[in-house]
């Protein structure tokens, strides 16, 4: 079962500052066409980037997913094209045991970077980024790994 969830009311407020009313506020990722492969991801607040910056974006959102699943996250085409924005790790990997993780609960985080010559200003509840949920594969005769995750991002490599 995949799916997208909430992060609680305390790590919201938490990790962005925002307020209850905010929190109730907020929508889900969703498709917003029919064969579209993306779940959108939209802004929490109004928020601008200016050229050279790089921000730091909550989502309030965290993902379960199934065992051999991933969630990749991607920069919104039109946002590359035509305001030259980036996402500072070019894709975000969201794997299964980040969800629900003692740190931050799973909440996905974007970051952002205006390589462009103009500011751009977001709108609370405009699309940012998109996520795609993708099954993997694992090599044949890999050694069984018992290790699992516990805390939030860059965790894994503790």
């Amino acid at each position: 079962m995949r799916k997208f969830e909430k992060i609680s009311l305390s790590q919201f407020i938490k990790d962005t500052g925002l307020t209850e009313k905010e929190y109730n506020e907020y929508k889900l990722p969703k498709r917003s066409t029919k064969y579209s492969a993306g779940y959108d991801f939209a802004a929490l607040t109004d928020f601008t980037i200016n050229p050279n910056e790089i921000k730091l974006i909550p989502t309030g959102i965290k993902a379960d997913m199934n065992n051999n699943e991933v969630l990749m996250i991607y920069i919104r085409s039109s946002l590359g094209f035509k305001f030259n924005l980036r996402m500072c790790n070019g894709t975000g990997i969201i794997d299964k045991d980040y969800y629900n993780n003692r740190d931050n609960e799973g909440h996905i985080f974007v970051k952002l970077q205006n390589e462009g010559d103009q500011p751009k200003e977001f709108k609370k509840g405009e699309n940012i980024v998109q996520g795609i949920f993708l099954n993997y594969l694992t090599v044949e005769g890999e050694t069984e790994i018992t290790k699992e995750r516990i805390g939030g991002v860059g965790s894994t490599n503790e």
